[in-house]
């Protein structure tokens, strides 16, 4: 989509430009020699959302201030840069950190024991943490981590017949370092004056970031204004998920265009540019547990997305057109969130800290930045799963107890399915000596060996799939509990048994687990009666644990406590059943339970 309003796309608009040329000079120097001086930058007052300033008189061309970057037409000699300053500031629950080259940030360091980057421990320094040795934790995470070569998170430029760059240095107002709610920046090149403002309210993990673009020049402009946000990624800590190899841990350059999220992550096509265009609600990096983004305060904005993603660096470019008048002001007020994917702090954007420091009413636009929360087709088991694991969480105070209650609550919900399941079991039990028999008679020919023991089932009227039934039942639990640890900041970072299993959305560094898990799958196999011949009830007891065992070695400690938990449960089920269905069994004179012939069943 062209905007009429650019110099790109708006020949005349070009032609006008360049018949002036000589004017705006002529312009340059008798403002510079002649006119009064400007009021200081900053002195308008900002509205809320994109104003447009008029100056006083609207028939008498503008003072211009002379920039220090130059004035863009050669009129004058370029200004030297002011020097680089960096300023930090201190909140409760980060670090913010600034240069004044570009005037973005260079760290936002979250605190709290949560806040960690996920840590890869190896096999030899999870046994270590097992016998009691400190091993050094993970490192904070830093949600603006600036990459070589990229402008820095939060960097504006812009595009156009006069463009102003992401690496322009900016001036550090006076009194802005010591002022702990925010900072402010100034920085003028060519006919834009540029003034950032970045504030925290008094606590959480938000900010509002206002951006007021000036034009100094005597002559319209226009162009893109460019809001850059982008974070260097180690290669070593994400990688994409496999079979084998674990779930994943990828970052991803995300921007919600109208009423999509576009994505990408590397090896992704890069989506459409028509996909990238329209309404834009929020922009910025979407990360496994953590978010940062920035969203128009007053509500969606028409502008497009730019997205770059490599092993190294995930980069979004938010553009949106902006036109000025000879001495009118744009402002643009941004909110942002730099903090965990808490899906209750991020449906409430823009909290009520930041509704307070900015005047806003409970009106305001709340970008869908919980979205970014994605449980895909199991969202509704992946919530009810979370609520009853949040609720024992609350009784117990450990998430590792919360997920065994859990794996107890599903195993009574299918107790009434596990028995039938165990009275299908043991008629079809009754019938392995005819089975057996059936296999001798036809041991050349498989099908009608088949055949023979379809028809026998159905003569017992016993279902031979029925054993399975609630394991078929279980796998959606499963798979939903696995996409909420894979997904739930609740989760995330929480311990189960100190030293080890310290967080149980991620691997069990000594394997133990898994393996406990392998030998108690083994031990169910065997109890269970076999309905097969001799090779195939070895595979089923021992080839498919040993496989599962494997898959489940690099997959969440928490998935791995749920199934052997309920590995465990179903031991003690099919011995109690068993012990009960054996004292409830009808007797014979003799004491000795008789089977019909055919159909096996009781007399």
């Amino acid at each position: 989509m062209n905007d009429p309003l650019s110099p790109q796309s708006n020949d005349s608009q070009k032609r006008l430009l360049a018949a002036l040329a000589l004017s705006f000079a002529a312009t340059a120097v008798y403002t510079f020699f002649f006119a009064p001086t400007p009021p200081p930058p900053g002195s308008e007052i900002p509205d809320a959302g994109v104003v447009a300033t008029a100056p006083a008189d609207a028939g008498t061309p503008p003072a211009v201030q002379p920039p220090e970057g130059g004035t863009g037409t050669g009129a004058t000699a370029e200004a030297p840069p002011p020097p680089v300053r960096k300023v930090e500031l201190q909140r409760d629950e980060a670090t913010y950190a600034f240069s004044s080259e570009g005037a973005g940030l260079t760290a936002a360091v979250l605190k709290g024991p949560k806040m960690r980057e996920q840590q890869e421990l190896t096999v030899t320094q999870g046994f270590q943490k097992l016998f009691g040795k400190e091993i050094p934790p993970a490192p904070q995470m830093d949600l603006a981590r600036p990459t070589p070569g990229q402008p820095l998170p939060l960097a504006v430029s812009i595009t156009g017949a006069n463009p102003l760059p992401a690496d322009l240095n900016y001036t550090l107002d006076e009194g802005a370092p010591g002022n702990a709610d925010g900072v402010t920046f100034t920085g003028r090149r060519g006919p834009w004056e540029v003034v950032k403002t970045v504030k925290w309210p008094m606590d959480g993990f938000e900010l509002s970031y206002t951006l007021q673009v000036r034009n100094t020049s005597g002559q319209p402009q226009s162009g893109e204004l460019q809001v850059h946000h982008n974070r260097a990624i180690d290669p070593n800590f994400e990688h994409a998920p496999s079979f084998f190899g674990g779930v994943g841990n990828l970052s991803r350059s995300a921007c919600w265009v109208g009423d999509e999220l576009q994505k990408m992550s590397p090896g992704d096509d890069h989506p459409d540019a028509e996909e990238t265009r329209g309404q834009i609600q929020f922009f910025g990096i979407d990360q496994q547990y953590f978010l940062s983004a920035l969203y128009p305060l007053e509500g969606p904005r028409a502008g497009s997305c730019a997205f770059e993603a490599t092993p190294t660096l995930r980069k979004v470019t938010a553009s949106f057109p902006i036109t000025a008048a000879p001495g009118e002001t744009v402002t643009l007020r941004f909110g942002g969130y730099f903090g965990p994917k808490d899906t209750d702090l991020l449906a409430q954007v823009p909290g009520a800290s930041l509704r307070a420091s900015t005047g806003l009413t409970d009106a305001t636009f709340h970008p869908p930045l919980a979205e970014t929360v994605d449980f895909g087709i199991w969202a509704v088991i992946c919530k009810v799963l979370l609520w009853v694991m949040k609720f024992f969480y609350g009784v117990t105070g450990n998430w590792g107890v919360a997920i065994i209650l859990l794996t107890v609550v599903v195993k009574l919900v299918l107790l009434p399915l596990t028995y039938r399941s165990m009275v299908s079991m043991e008629e079809v039990k009754k019938l392995q000596p005819r089975m057996e028999e059936i296999r001798k008679k036809h041991a050349d020919n498989r099908e009608q060996q088949n055949l023979e023991i379809m028809k026998l089932y159905q003569e017992a009227k016993v279902n031979p799939l029925g054993g399975c039934l609630p394991l078929l039942i279980q796998m959606p639990v499963w798979i939903a509990l696995f996409t909420a640890l894979r997904n739930s900041f609740d989760i995330y970072g929480e311990p189960f048994i100190g030293p080890i299993w310290r967080d149980l959305t991620y691997k069990d560094p000594t394997y133990l687990l898994p393996l406990a898990l392998g030998v108690s799958m083994v031990i169910t196999q065997k109890m269970q009666p076999q309905m097969m011949d001799a090779t195939q009830a070895k595979i089923m007891t021992w080839f498919l644990p040993i496989i599962f065992t494997l898959t489940l070695l690099q997959y969440p400690a928490g998935l791995s406590l749920y199934i052997f938990t309920n590995n465990i449960l179903s031991i003690a089920q099919q011995y109690g059943l068993r012990k009960w269905l054996d004292r409830n069994k009808p007797q014979t004179g003799g004491g000795t339970p008789a089977v019909a012939g055919a159909g096996g069943r009781r007399k």
